[in-house]
């Protein structure tokens, strides 16, 4: 999963800060999973001056928090479960909300994941392969009665 340049180039805007974090964790089923997030800081309503810059410490603050909020959702989950997860966009939200109310504000929608890239997969298990489709409802079999009714024409 990745955003597309010119995404990223429209995202990108003066007079506020970019920042960025990446982390690698293992997920429930064996994948080794790199997540790199990017959140750009907001003007809060009473500002008067027209930059919104966070300092280093608040940069570093908040990009210890996108670690840990992305390290958990990785850890929590198996690889299909991070999927949903990073479609819906709840990490990027979840990261947002928990900032801006105790670190620094940050922009609603700009919040997300960059890139997600898979390092490692794990062995090829046949029976867990066969576990996962073994639980979709096989085809139900006409019963004989209704067979006959069927031939007989009622």
């Amino acid at each position: 999963m990745d955003i597309t340049k010119d995404k990223l180039c429209n995202l990108v805007r003066k007079w506020h800060t970019l920042i960025e974090a990446f982390v690698q964790a293992k997920t429930n089923d064996g994948f080794i999973v790199r997540m790199f997030c990017l959140a750009f800081t907001n003007r809060t309503k009473k500002q008067v001056k027209a930059t919104c810059y966070a300092k280093a410490s608040k940069k570093k603050q908040i990009r210890q928090k996108m670690m840990e909020i992305m390290t958990s959702t990785i850890q929590k989950s198996t690889l299909k479960d991070l999927v949903s997860i990073l479609l819906k966009g709840d990490v990027g939200k979840q990261i947002q909300k928990e900032c801006s109310t105790k670190i620094f504000p940050l922009q609603e929608n700009i919040c997300m994941v960059k890139k997600v890239k898979i390092l490692k997969k794990p062995r090829f298990d046949l029976t867990k392969l066969m576990e996962l489709y073994k639980d979709k409802p096989e085809e139900k079999k006409a019963t004989p009665a209704a067979e006959n009714a069927l031939t007989k024409g009622e």
